[in-house]
């Protein structure tokens, strides 16, 4: 039961990360390979999102954006209790829109708003496939201030995702510290990492993270000849290394290799009640992107 407990904590506090990612960055095209290996099915994500500001003011800004991902799942031929090809193939597409202002003193606020879907549109779109989204933060950012003598930055808040499968809001807490030239951390919620800074240009980390995704089942999907799938589900927790590469101030290439910690592949039905889950014995975990930073 305390593992269970532990386990469940750690997908919500990592499955934040998004927000921290969103509020940052201003364009990113990534790529996700998960290898099938001995387990029952393998899973590719293809990622693209822009964030668009309108300067509104000194220091206030509007963000318009979009975040859009193609996901395959490759099932194993022994998956013989429901269709897979009619849950191979997913599509997700957030509308974002945001809010920033510099407050008084040294915090800034943030807000986001998105709208989109998350389906495998073998069908036209219906209301059962949109998902919704929402973050308020307050950022107090001491990276680049030279009376400090350890650079630090907080970020404190709420955040919501329908994509989650978690029906309430869930706390935002991201804590970062340059203690040493070379060394750096961040704890709290979304994430956890130790960075150490091999030039100007490179870093190396220690990252967990989690990935995944949950997406509508259009019509239903026959399982186990009795019980229909409203839902699909994939939760990844990892941990492993990552290499940032800054090509200039903002553009920065970056790579995962990471092992699996935990994982999980649901078909759930209405009520977001399991009713199949896929046997996971995955090992490593493969990313790789451009991103275009503030």
């Amino acid at each position: 039961m305390r593992y269970t407990t532990l386990k469940l904590l750690i997908i919500l506090v990592l499955g934040l990360g998004n927000c921290s990612a969103q509020l940052s960055d201003l364009a990113k095209i990534d790529y996700t390979r998960l290898p099938k290996g001995g387990s029952e099915v393998g899973y590719d994500r293809l990622r693209g999102a822009f964030n668009y500001p309108i300067r509104l003011g000194e220091g206030n800004y509007f963000l318009v954006g979009m975040d859009y991902s193609k996901i395959d799942l490759s099932f194993d031929s022994s998956v013989d209790n429901f269709d897979i090809e009619a849950v191979e193939d997913f599509q997700l597409l957030d509308i974002n829109f945001g809010y920033t202002f510099k407050m008084k003193g040294d915090w800034r606020f943030g807000a986001r708003f998105s709208i989109g879907y998350s389906s495998n549109l073998v069908r036209k779109l219906s209301v059962e496939d949109a998902v919704f989204a929402g973050d308020v933060v307050f950022i107090n950012d001491k990276r680049k201030d030279s009376k400090v003598s350890k650079p630090y930055r907080l970020i404190i808040g709420v955040s919501y995702a329908e994509n989650r499968g978690i029906p309430f809001p869930l706390p935002f807490i991201s804590y970062y510290r340059k203690f040493h030239p070379k060394w750096s951390y961040k704890l709290g919620i979304p994430t956890a990492n130790l960075q150490y800074h091999i030039s100007a240009k490179s870093r190396l980390k220690w990252v967990a993270e989690l990935d995944g995704f949950t997406a509508n089942i259009q019509g239903g999907l026959l399982v186990n000849e009795n019980e229909i799938a409203d839902k699909a589900n994939m939760s990844i927790i990892i941990s492993g290394l990552r290499y940032e590469y800054k090509f200039t101030k903002h553009l920065e290439l970056f790579g995962n290799v990471s092992r699996i910690m935990s994982s999980n592949a649901k078909l759930k039905d209405s009520n977001h009640n399991t009713i199949n889950s896929v046997k996971k014995n995955n090992i490593y975990y493969l990313r790789t992107g451009i991103r275009l930073k503030i």
